[in-house]
């Protein structure tokens, strides 16, 4: 209203002096005209401001209707703003040929699974093609300022199939120690899953509980074209569960050294339901089988990085709970399949260490290992040969095994390309708690024996990365697994020397990959 009124004012002060002007030798009739042009002008020039204000005031409401989406909208992209997801895909291709200690024909008498008579032996194996496909997606998200929780879903599957295909992993059907590390179905499963309390009360002290990331730990990166470490402990220790750990992390003050954190870590293995307290003696259900111990990231500096790990495993199951329908007997039962009464064996304690570093384009790392069992009753690495053929009994001495791991990666930048050698060798009692490795048919660092590994990696040149995630690349990779003992994440069976004890085999039906030779490629994008 008062816009409009200024402007009226305007124009009458406008219009004033040339009325001035007409009166001087104007008519009446000029006079009356001039006023009705006027009038018409002011007619025209109200309809104009009337048409103004109402598009101002159109506009006004879209304007504050826009106003409340954006806010609406602001709302909703700051709390999806507060999740980071990204994720990985990889199609791998794998050969696989295994040379195994007797040829075809060779006459077995097959007592171990206690079938009577004679059987052949099944000679050598080969698969000369099995294809995978593993989709991964990873979660982060701060519930407050220092509670975050990070997961992990995970498909892996063979092409063709919604099982296992046969004897991957070693043999073992899936269960909680191989879920999502072996190829299963098209489902997607829970890989990680757990909560970080950080700085608890303003110290560099966390707590942590859940599925935990415990698998692809150093220096597993190397070899799979990581820029960062994918697990907390160190590869021997490959096994997805479920557990807490409470660490802490400090600076050395030097700047050689770098920063540290150390922290207790338990998770369990097994879960046996309700127990009784007495009345089975011997066949007494079977204990939870718990882990327990600490890692130490001694010191980190950029590329150098030390960690000393140690754990114990307590009331070590003979074997898991399998997810399949697999067939349990008991004593005085002889099924041709099934592994028996799960009982306890007593416990295992594992000490490792890696160190890494990179010099110039040379990344290096040297890596041992040393397991030791501690067994009761039950036994742990029996003689099978002298509980069948001499009388014996469990074996319950305390066993040592060992274990070397090195490697090296060159980098050709300029060629965006990487070269890369590994070896590991494990002696006769050697146990690597690996049933989530990544090759597949048998974990090359539970290998008693000598295990070798090239491989090259190639970025592909796909165009400018999106993300600070992205990268493709392909890997190019041969293994050679040489066996000097039988078994391999197997604490039941003593380890028979492949060349000393072929009789000892022979005699309990029992024909083991003596040495195999694997090829793979993979085709890999994260994003």
């Amino acid at each position: 209203m008062v816009k409009r009124f200024s402007v009226l004012v305007f124009a009458g002060l406008f219009a004033l002096p040339s009325l001035a002007a007409a009166g001087g030798g104007a008519t009446p009739a000029d006079l009356e005209k001039k006023i009705e042009a006027l009038s018409r002008q002011l007619d025209e020039l109200k309809s104009q401001m009337a048409k103004q204000n109402e598009t101002v005031t159109t506009y006004s409401g879209k304007v504050d209707t826009m106003d409340t989406m954006l806010e609406e909208k602001s709302e909703k992209w700051d709390l999806a703003s507060r999740f980071q997801f990204d994720g990985d895909f990889r199609a791998r291709g794998d050969y696989y040929s295994a040379s195994n200690v007797f040829a075809a024909g060779t006459l077995l008498p097959g007592i171990q699974n206690n079938i009577l008579g004679l059987y052949p032996a099944g000679g050598d194996q080969e698969n000369d093609t099995l294809m995978t496909n593993r989709l991964r997606l990873n979660m982060r998200v701060k519930a407050t300022e220092n509670m975050e929780f990070k997961g992990r879903l995970a498909m892996y599957k063979a092409w063709g199939m919604e099982s296992t295909p046969e004897d991957l992993a070693g043999g073992f059907p899936i269960f909680d120690g191989n879920t999502s590390r072996t190829p299963n179905d098209s489902a997607l499963y829970v890989d990680r899953a757990f909560v970080n309390w950080n700085n608890i009360g303003g110290l560099p002290l966390w707590f942590s509980v859940g599925r935990r990331p415990t698998t692809d730990g150093p220096p597993a990166q190397i070899r799979m074209n990581n820029d960062t470490r994918m697990g907390t402990p160190i590869s021997y220790m490959d096994y997805p569960f479920d557990g807490l750990s409470l660490g802490y992390g400090y600076n050395w003050g030097i700047d050689a050294l770098g920063e540290g954190r150390i922290r207790f870590c338990y998770g369990r293995g097994f879960e046996n339901g309700l127990q009784y307290d007495e009345g089975f003696g011997e066949d007494a259900p079977l204990d939870d089988t718990d882990f327990a111990g600490f890692d130490w990231d001694v010191f980190q500096k950029g590329s150098r990085f030390l960690n000393i790990q140690a754990f114990g495993v307590y009331n070590l199951f003979n074997y898991p709970a399998f997810t399949s329908d697999f067939v349990r007997y008991g004593a005085g039962q002889a099924p041709p399949i099934g592994y028996g009464d799960q009982k306890d064996l007593g416990q295992l304690y594992h000490t490792s260490t890696v160190y890494m570093d990179k010099v110039r384009n040379l990344n290096y790392f040297v890596a041992g290992g040393w397991s030791h069992s501690d067994p009761n009753n039950n036994g742990l690495f029996n003689d099978m040969y002298s509980m069948y053929f001499t009388g014996g009994g469990p074996n319950t001495n305390a066993e040592n095994g060992y274990n070397f791991y090195a490697g090296v990666r060159y980098d050709l930048d300029n060629l965006g390309l990487k070269l890369g050698a590994e070896y590991n060798y494990g002696s006769q009692y050697w146990v690597s708690f690996t049933p989530g490795h990544d090759d597949l048919y048998m974990s090359k660092l539970a290998t008693r024996g000598n295990a070798y590994e090239l491989y090259l990696i190639y970025d592909l040149p796909t165009g400018e990365a999106i993300s600070k995630y992205a990268k493709t690349f392909i890997r190019l990779g041969w293994q050679f697994y040489d066996y000097n003992y039988s078994g391999g994440f197997d604490w039941n069976m003593k380890p028979y020397d492949l060349d000393d004890e072929k009789d000892k085999l022979q005699a309990l039906g029992m024909n083991p990959v003596e040495s195999a030779n694997q090829v793979y490629l993979t085709f890999e994008a994260y994003f």
